[in-house]
């Protein structure tokens, strides 16, 4: 029987987020695959594909800092908020580098970020990319996300620059090539897109489609996402968390990995020297 795990794919442009998961849970023959966080149709690097039981670490991985690099064009914005779109609105680039550096410093915290048309974003059960497709728009109102580092990396050519933002889940990064534009009385679209970090995973450790393919892959356990300490249960205690009972532990109140023997559980939570399972992966 397969094991549940993670497994690092470096995802190339022109394929969506989902056939890799496809791709996997075919070449697998795995129950079920997810992914932890989307990247659109033309984005690469790190997608950490989830496979059977590790599709449940994907509320845990909501909080996660994703970091990216990205290439900014200034001077337009097209309806889709990246250089594959129409342009839709166009400027003068005027700025120097001083206030390139100003402008890219103060957007690092948090801010309220209007999300683009050309998204997955749901309103009332319609998704906004179809309904910009068809010529409609979709009322967005923007989220809270946090930007907790943004880098120049250097000037790639006229009116274009290369960033490094790293950004809570949730962070749209063509948004940001907008919102920089703004600030700096201009326009601006994403050119390209490379996430190389989400959470503690790594692109470094990912791997290509064909190398996943010809089975030159790791599949990461799930309990190596956690840094909690580990509690080993005895049956009688397994059978009780495995139906939904607490059961009576003097440690220490927080969170901890869960073991029956060398099965990993999951995670349970101690409140009160009572632990509770709260993440059941088996």
């Amino acid at each position: 029987m397969l094991e549940s795990g993670i497994i690092l794919i470096n995802k190339p442009k022109g394929i969506s987020s989902n056939k890799v998961v496809n791709i996997v849970k075919h070449t697998l023959h795995a129950k079920k695959c997810g992914h932890l966080g989307t990247l659109d149709l033309e984005g690469e690097g790190l997608l950490p594909v989830t496979v059977n039981s590790a599709t449940k670490l994907f509320d845990f991985f909501l909080k996660k800092d994703k970091t990216y690099e990205t290439n900014f064009v200034f001077g337009y914005e097209t309806d889709t908020l990246d250089t594959a779109g129409k342009i839709v609105k166009q400027g003068e680039v005027n700025f120097t580098e001083q206030e390139l550096e100003t402008a890219v410093k103060s957007m690092i915290g948090k801010y309220m970020q209007m999300p683009p048309q050309y998204s997955a974003k749901k309103v009332g059960g319609k998704v906004a990319y179809k309904e910009a497709r068809n010529g409609k728009e979709i009322s967005l109102t923007p989220k809270e996300v946090e930007i907790t580092d943004f880098k120049i990396l250097g000037k790639v050519e006229e009116y274009v620059y290369q960033f490094e933002i790293t950004c809570s889940s949730g962070t749209y990064i063509r948004s940001i090539a907008r919102d920089l534009a703004y600030h700096l009385g201009t326009y601006g679209s994403m050119q390209c897109i490379l996430r190389t970090r989400c959470g503690n995973f790594y692109l470094k450790d990912a791997v290509s489609l064909e190398e996943f393919k010809n089975g030159k892959y790791n599949l990461i356990s799930c309990d190596s996402v956690f840094d909690y300490e580990k509690i080993i249960l005895t049956d009688e205690e397994f059978f009780k968390i495995e139906n939904g009972q607490t059961i009576k532990k003097t440690l220490e109140n927080g969170k901890y990995r869960l073991y029956n023997n060398t099965t990993f559980l999951g995670v349970g939570e101690i409140v009160d020297n009572n632990l509770k399972l709260t993440l059941r992966l088996f």
